[in-house]
């Protein structure tokens, strides 16, 4: 038997054996690929050099054919330059010809304009000739008709200018006389028509206030409770009211001054309660002043709304009828301003409708004309623009806004009705009794009035009369003749118009008189 040992060394033997001839297969394959590899290369790099040459001689082929077509296209711009350049020396050469020609053109017309200059020379000499022969003639008889006349010709022409102006002047102021008499006598013809009838439709009662107000009392025993100890319910009374109290020897009377009417009017009512409930302490006397205003409130929107009701105004905002209501307590000059605005009312509402307008446009326009005379706060503005401001912010129509601020000129009118508000208003506050009138005013304006129309010349005196609404001036007749005094009338009516202020209208007579007197003795 074969040993164990033996075994295992022939086995590793073996294997050795096949790890060797392994190895000497794997070379042998190995270099046979590498072979194969390496001819494969040579065959790719001769196959890459083909291409390579292919390409490139591709290459140089497409280079000639751009250099060709690049050649081709220079040579064509070349050609289409020069052509050019042909042209435009054949043009060139064309304008020469023409030049050339109109040149000789000109000679031959600058030639023909010497002789037509020439021609208009020996013309023009011979009219200066005649000219002066003509200057001679008419010189000659210039001094014979100076030698007949008596006068220069300068002197004739202005005695010929001064004649015609003078007559030119008379016979403007002529005409412009006429035409203003038919426009007058036309337009008052028509005006007087209307505002008479309106006036006669109307019948507005008339209210003066004044700036006290007397409170009758049943006994003089009562002066004593509201005077209080020590005077302090009466205290009390004019702090509450801002009304003074005035308690005299009066009997059974006491005066309430203020110069509003809404507080005097409060002060009465507190104090009849007053005198009616017996209680009178300062405690008192608040609470029932207090209450007192609150009801003066109350009546001044229901005496608003039942103003606007009557006139038939509608839709007017709550503040514009609560400052309707407050006029009721107003005056103007001694005209309670409700009534006022009322007749002002009336007055628009049938103008308007005499004229084809819109007589309720009208009428709310003329109730609230005068609403910047009872503002919630004073303000810089003229009662006429702040009325303005205040229907615009509550919304009322344009007419009507511009008619408020238009009523004394202080707006532009730009609504038809506007003027018809001036006018109603100046008939309200200019017709007799209507308004009372500071005396120390009237007699300056009188007097304004005179010294106005003293103040032309030639006129001798001026008086104011029929209290002021006529002027009537008396001239000298050896300074003024007939045709001035027009001329002084309407120029004297002008100024007034322009210069002063005054309710109605102011009729101007000039008056000329020539009086020759002589003593026989």
């Amino acid at each position: 038997m074969i040993s164990i040992g033996l075994v295992i060394v022939i086995a590793l033997v073996a294997v050795g054996l096949g790890v060797f001839l392994g190895k000497i297969v794997f070379a042998k394959n190995t270099e046979k690929q590498v072979e194969d590899a390496r001819a494969r290369a040579e065959i790719i790099i001769k196959e890459a050099e083909l291409k390579a040459e292919t390409v490139k001689k591709e290459r140089q082929l497409e280079a000639k054919e751009r250099f060709v077509q690049l050649k081709a296209e220079h040579e064509k711009e070349v050609t289409e330059r020069n052509r050019k350049v042909a042209e435009g020396e054949n043009r060139i050469k064309q304008r020469e010809t023409n030049l050339t020609q109109k040149e000789a053109s000109l000679d031959k017309q600058l030639k023909e304009n010497e002789q037509i200059k020439e021609n208009l020379n020996k013309q023009l000499e011979l009219i200066a000739a005649k000219k002066a022969e003509y200057d001679k003639h008419q010189e000659e008889h210039q001094r014979r008709l100076e030698k007949v006349a008596g006068l220069t010709a300068e002197e004739a022409k202005n005695q010929l200018l001064q004649s015609v102006r003078a007559e030119a002047e008379n016979r403007a102021l002529e005409i412009q006389q006429e035409i203003i008499e038919d426009a007058k006598q036309k337009a008052n013809k028509e005006a007087r028509k209307i505002v008479i009838q309106t006036i006669q439709r109307t019948a507005a009662e008339q209210t003066i206030e004044n700036t006290v107000t007397v409170f009758n009392l049943e006994t003089d025993e009562i002066k004593g409770q509201i005077i209080g100890r020590e005077g302090r319910n009466i205290r009390a009374i004019e702090a509450a009211t801002g009304v003074d109290l005035i308690v005299d020897d009066t009997p059974e009377a006491i005066v309430l001054s203020s110069f509003d009417p809404l507080r005097r009017e409060i002060a009465r009512l507190s104090l009849q309660r007053l005198v009616a409930d017996g209680r009178i302490h300062p405690a008192r006397i608040e609470e029932v002043v207090e209450k007192t205003r609150k009801q003066i409130e109350e009546q001044v929107m229901e005496i608003g709304e039942r103003t606007a009701m009557e006139l038939g105004v509608h839709g007017l905002h709550k503040e514009l009828i609560r400052m309707v209501g407050r006029m009721r307590f107003r005056s103007s000059y001694g005209q309670n301003l409700l009534m006022h605005s009322r007749e002002t009312a009336n007055l628009c509402g049938i103008m308007a409708a005499e004229l084809g307008l819109n007589p309720k446009l009208a009428k709310r326009a003329g109730l609230l004309h005068d609403i910047g005379k009872v503002p919630d706060e004073e303000t810089e503005l003229s009662h006429a623009l702040l009325g303005a401001k205040l229907a615009e912010k509550y919304g009322e129509n344009p007419a009507v806004v511009n008619a408020i601020g238009a009523h004394h000129d202080e707006m532009e009118m730009t609504f038809i009705i506007s003027p018809i508000i001036q006018a109603c208003d100046a008939i309200s506050g200019a017709r007799p009794g209507a308004r009372r009138e500071i005396m120390q005013q009237y007699i300056q304006r009188i007097k304004d009035l005179e010294t106005l129309a003293g103040a032309y010349q030639g006129v001798e005196k001026a008086y104011a009369i029929q209290a002021g609404r006529e002027l009537r001036v008396i001239v000298e007749a050896d300074k003024v003749s007939d045709g001035d005094s027009d001329k002084l009338s309407f120029d004297i009516a002008q100024k007034i118009q322009t210069e002063m202020v005054y309710p109605g209208q102011i009729k101007v007579t000039v008056i000329r008189e020539k009086r020759a007197v002589n003593i026989a003795r």
